[in-house]
């Protein structure tokens, strides 16, 4: 059984209203309970490529279909009771003065019951470890905290598509993986359907199911990290790199000349490849 879209991207271009074309040639697609993530360099385009996809900026030329439907015909709540766009900075996002409150801040406005309401809060900071912080004041969490407090308010509405924006950026490197194994764990335990915008190439092979690199506002390669990641020139140009590992090992492969079968994306990988080398070597 073929998996169900949820989100079919084509835009020939999108112009910003200064005259600075924004985006061209963009197609995607994203399947339901993939984590899919869309890597650039600063400035590529992330986060109008997001915004896109949330039916925030509207003025483009193509389509943008949620669940088969054009974005620009759903009013805000259709678009809304699906989607939710967590930002860079959860500071932009969090307004109220306790956890519970900002949480419940969405299904309140969506006309839910109290009582449904608690429900939906207690339920939402469980799915992302936050059990038991709903009277905690938000000016007293962490910079980690307040992002899966972000998170929380999205699915207490509802929402089965989360688009994020650079969600590990600010935190720590156990920060980075406690984030990333969340997400994971919300895509493939939950079927939220995840869109992450990120340049942190040493976390995308770990974790993610499909890959698109944007680069200047144009999807120029798109599929399996594996096939993603091909050579360090061909980063270069896009002005990224391969993770660490598959810098090293390709730079053994290529420039040393050691028969190493495949360039790992993975320190797990590397080890294997390694040990496999040596075992031929040694017979």
């Amino acid at each position: 059984m073929e998996p169900v879209i949820r989100l079919s991207v084509s835009v020939d271009s999108f112009t910003y209203s200064d005259g600075t074309r924004a985006m061209s040639d963009i197609g995607l697609t994203v399947h339901n309970g993939e984590f899919v993530g869309i890597l650039g360099s600063n400035g590529s385009g992330k986060t109008t490529l997001l915004r896109l996809m949330d039916g925030l900026l509207k003025d483009f030329s193509g389509s943008i279909l949620l669940d088969g439907r054009d974005v620009r015909r759903l009013s805000p709540r259709e678009i809304y009771s699906k989607v939710g766009l967590v930002f860079q900075s959860p500071d932009d996002q969090l307004f109220a003065p306790t956890v519970f409150e900002d949480v419940a801040f969405g299904p309140l406005n969506m006309g839910f019951q109290e009582s449904e309401v608690r429900e939906r809060v207690l339920a939402a900071l469980r799915n992302v470890d936050m059990e038991g912080y709903d009277n905690k004041a938000i000016h007293n969490l962490s910079y980690g905290q307040k992002k899966r407090i972000c998170i929380a308010g999205l699915l207490a509405m509802g929402h089965e598509i989360l688009l994020l924006d650079e969600p590990t950026a600010g935190l720590d490197p156990m920060g980075e993986y406690r984030m990333m194994n969340l997400l994971t764990s919300l895509s493939k335990d939950k079927g939220v359907t995840i869109v992450m915008a990120t340049h942190s190439v040493d976390l995308v092979p770990l974790f993610l199911d499909r890959l698109y690199i944007l680069s200047k506002g144009k999807i120029v390669r798109g599929g399996t990290p594996e096939e993603v990641f091909n050579t360090p020139d061909d980063m270069t140009q896009v002005k990224l790199r391969l993770p660490h590992i598959a810098e090293m090992i390709y730079r053994l492969k290529h420039d040393d000349h050691l028969p190493f079968s495949k360039v790992p994306l993975t320190v797990g990988e590397a080890r294997r490849e390694i040990i496999d080398l040596f075992n031929r070597t040694d017979a």
